[in-house]
């Protein structure tokens, strides 16, 4: 009976650190798309006469927000409250978004070059966070699912950004 009792007490203990490692790695992946739906939205206030890019932007946002609803709904079933902040990486980014559109005039070009970086930084926080172990299989399948949309975002926005290279 002793030993059953501490393979019980061995096997809640793992689970329970697997759920807060979990919870860790959602909370990232929610600060990241904090992140990323405030840079859009500095973004749109750069953009004043292209349709075409204040939609695309719009849409990232409501990408954004869609994937942290995701998230913070899995962190509430493995019962915790999300986090919501943006994170200091992300803080420090848009500083030096700021500074840049300072010296470089708010070009859709240049701002466009940011959002590419920013799709590159959220993509490499998803990836990162589907190679660590303890994430669950159906929470790997929603991440892989967010990835994939964020891969074909990165992609309209390099392709955007590439198609003002002969202006």
């Amino acid at each position: 009976m002793g030993v059953t009792r501490s393979f019980i007490k061995k096997t809640n203990t793992a689970i329970m650190e697997n759920n807060i490692a979990t919870i860790e790695t959602l909370n990232d992946l929610i600060q990241i798309n904090y992140d990323r739906i405030a840079g859009y939205e500095d973004a749109l206030s750069e953009i004043k006469d292209n349709a075409e890019l204040r939609s695309v932007f719009t849409n990232k946002i409501l990408e954004s927000r869609q994937f942290k609803s995701t998230l913070v709904r899995e962190i509430e079933v493995l019962g915790r409250d999300p986090n919501n902040y943006t994170s200091l990486g992300g803080k420090l980014h848009r500083a030096w978004l700021d500074i840049k559109a300072a010296f470089s005039g708010h070009s859709d070009k240049s701002i466009l070059e940011e959002c590419e970086f920013g799709e590159d930084a959220i993509k490499k926080a998803y990836q990162s966070a589907l190679n660590e172990g303890h994430l669950l299989a159906y929470i790997k399948d929603i991440l892989n699912d967010q990835l994939s949309i964020l891969q074909q975002s990165h992609d309209e926005i390099k392709a955007l950004r590439d198609s003002l290279e002969h202006y």
